[in-house]
């Protein structure tokens, strides 16, 4: 009985030094991340957002839902080292951005710098347009915990030409990123977000004035560009408590001689029809085609949807982002491109698929080759990427059958 009780004691003890350590855990945590978790809306700004039809019971909502297989999503990032790579092994070959060469409009009038994950340049028609700058260590809130970048960025903030406008899809923390807005915001630059992420910004320091919020389908003209955010699947938050308080979109640029479109993070949704109707067709598009896994299928289009996605938007030439950068997913990190590269093929889709750092035009690019090694990779029928239409996982997106895809 003693050594009964013995043991209860240590086990309590055990227990209670384990939710200490918990406790000052999350303090430390707090403490290091609370200005970079930024701030939840509240009045005035709260007061458009409610305004807002996708604004519901408190919070943004999906209109075609989502659904989570929150058992094969544990399984998969228990079990997804021990089949692919998803960090690279060796340096990423990336390309130094010529900053000489950006002080220079493109005489095309087109002309789009990627520098990995979904951070891209984009000039159109005289204008430049940073789209989810992230030059942050880390996709997290502190810098000595989350998801790091793989390489250095391949140009410093300092060395890019003038802005004429930042676009935010969303305030996930590897697209919206304190310290990279701060040194944006010192340039004097214009941001464009979704709702309610102006507040993130104004905690931050950015002026009001400098901040413009829209709603799908809400427009803001930059010089001979039009912004316009368009309908996205994917949701938000910077801190548990701010789940969805913000909104999320992808955007068109639409200029008098070209037009881009961003898909921003995003499922599949049927809206991508209405964007081309509306605001196609596209020179290029920019799309969600990594980090994705079939337990969630809703999120993030993956490389067979964002195909379908191009062809829906009536796009010329694809650029596959949200890869080669971080790790967020239990696939190979080369896993994304050899999958378009396949899927594109099948659909006679055109592609570009430049190195980080590298400037392109779009619509005179060459095909693209493999700069990235040859590794293990799960293809389109061992994992299938396949959304659903209303969150059901009995009725789902229907795509194109192909054998060489797989």
């Amino acid at each position: 009985m003693t050594r009964m009780r013995r043991i209860l004691r240590l086990t309590v003890r055990a227990v209670g030094i384990l939710l200490l350590l918990l406790a000052l855990f999350a303090l430390v945590l707090a403490v290091n991340g609370w200005s970079a978790f930024g701030r939840a809306p509240s009045a005035p700004r709260l007061e458009k957002l409610e305004r807002s039809p996708h604004w519901k019971d408190g919070a943004f909502t999906n209109d075609h839902g989502g659904w989570i297989d929150r058992q094969a999503a544990y399984r998969d990032l228990l079990t997804a080292s021990a089949a692919t790579e998803p960090e690279p092994g060796a340096p990423v070959p990336v390309q130094r951005t010529d900053a000489a060469t950006l002080a220079r409009l493109p005489a095309s009038g087109l002309r789009i710098t990627w520098f990995g994950h979904s951070s891209t340049l984009v000039e159109i028609d005289g204008k430049r347009i940073l789209v989810d700058p992230m030059w942050g260590k880390r996709a997290s809130p502190v810098g000595w915990l989350g998801p790091a970048r793989w390489y250095a960025p391949p140009i410093a903030i300092a060395d890019l030409p003038p802005i004429d406008a930042v676009v935010i899809s969303h305030d996930h923390y590897d697209h919206l990123d304190r310290d990279t807005i701060r040194a944006l915001d010192r340039r004097d630059t214009m941001f464009v977000v979704p709702l309610g992420i102006g507040s993130h910004l104004a905690y931050w320091g950015v002026d009001e004035k400098k901040i413009v919020e829209l709603d799908w389908w809400g427009e803001k003209k930059v010089g001979g560009v039009t912004i316009v955010a368009t309908p996205a699947r994917h949701a938000s938050g910077r801190l548990g408590s701010q789940s969805n308080q913000t909104f999320w979109a992808g955007y068109a640029l639409v200029g008098p001689q070209h037009r881009v479109w961003y898909s921003g993070d995003t499922g599949f949704t049927p809206e991508f029809a209405e964007i081309g109707k509306r605001l196609g067709p596209f020179d290029a598009t920019l799309l969600d085609a990594g980090q994705y896994d079939p337990a969630w299928p809703d999120n993030h289009l993956g490389p067979e949807l964002a195909v379908e996605a191009h062809r829906l938007v009536g796009g010329r030439t694809l650029i596959p982002i949200h890869w080669a950068l971080f790790n967020l997913a239990p696939h190979a990190w080369t896993e994304p491109p050899e999958r378009i590269l396949a899927a594109a093929r099948c659909a006679g889709v055109r592609l570009a698929m430049p190195r980080p750092g590298e400037s392109i035009d779009p619509l005179t690019t060459p095909p693209p080759t493999r700069w990235w090694p040859k590794l293990a990779w799960r293809s389109a029928i061992q994992k299938p990427q396949v959304a659903t239409l209303n969150g059901n996982p009995a009725h789902r997106v229907p795509v194109p059958a192909c054998k060489a895809a797989s």
